[in-house]
């Protein structure tokens, strides 16, 4: 079944992080699943992508031109980039052998893709498309100094990751319109419950 790649899937403020979080309730065996199991789904979220990372990505179209080849590229960064920064998270830090296995990958998905000029954001000649894994990997590089990878949470409710561009960095939600709204409707539905048991 298609994803319809709305607005929401792109809360993680940066293309990687995006990406990172098309594998769904990461952490629970039980209930996780994998947006990019159909590899033609790669292709369309990068479609959906050009629109909703246009400054990130100096609004240049995103193309896979072979989903089952540029594939295996994508997941390798998508989940070295999910490892390193999951865990920076949790634990205060990077590892540097999940740092290693980060600039692998990104040097996988860069070869081939031209130069990086002074002044603009992705590799490549100005307008013309770009290659998803080149512009992953870019995303997932631009994440690395710790200005902005001090700025990367895990949300509250669906474990995703995002980037807090608060003034206090006090975002605890990846987008407060689904994620801050379900937990709200959550406590909301506890705090009655308990006084529905105290009045019975």
């Amino acid at each position: 079944m298609a994803v319809s790649w709305t607005p929401h899937r792109f809360s993680g403020g940066a293309l990687a992080l995006d990406v990172t979080n098309t594998v769904v309730l990461r952490g629970d065996a039980a209930r996780s699943f994998d947006r990019f199991e159909d590899v033609a789904e790669i292709a369309r979220f990068a479609e959906a992508a050009t629109v909703q990372r246009a400054a990130e990505l100096g609004s240049r179209r995103l193309v896979v031109a072979d989903p089952r080849a540029a594939g295996p590229k994508v997941l390798a960064l998508r989940e070295a980039t999910d490892r390193l920064f999951r865990r920076g998270v949790l634990h205060g830090g990077v590892e540097t052998d999940d740092l290693a296995t980060l600039l692998f990958a990104c040097a996988d998905g860069l070869v081939g893709h031209g130069r990086i000029e002074k002044g603009r954001p992705m590799p490549g000649e100005p307008g013309a498309p770009i290659a998803f894994e080149a512009a992953l990997s870019v995303s997932a590089l631009s994440l690395l100094p710790p200005a902005r990878a001090e700025r990367i949470r895990i949300c509250a409710n669906c474990r995703w990751l995002f980037l807090d561009e608060s003034r206090n960095r006090s975002r605890i939600w990846c987008d407060m319109t689904v994620c801050g709204n379900r937990q709200k409707a959550q406590r909301h539905y506890r705090r009655r419950k308990v006084l529905e048991d105290a009045d019975a």
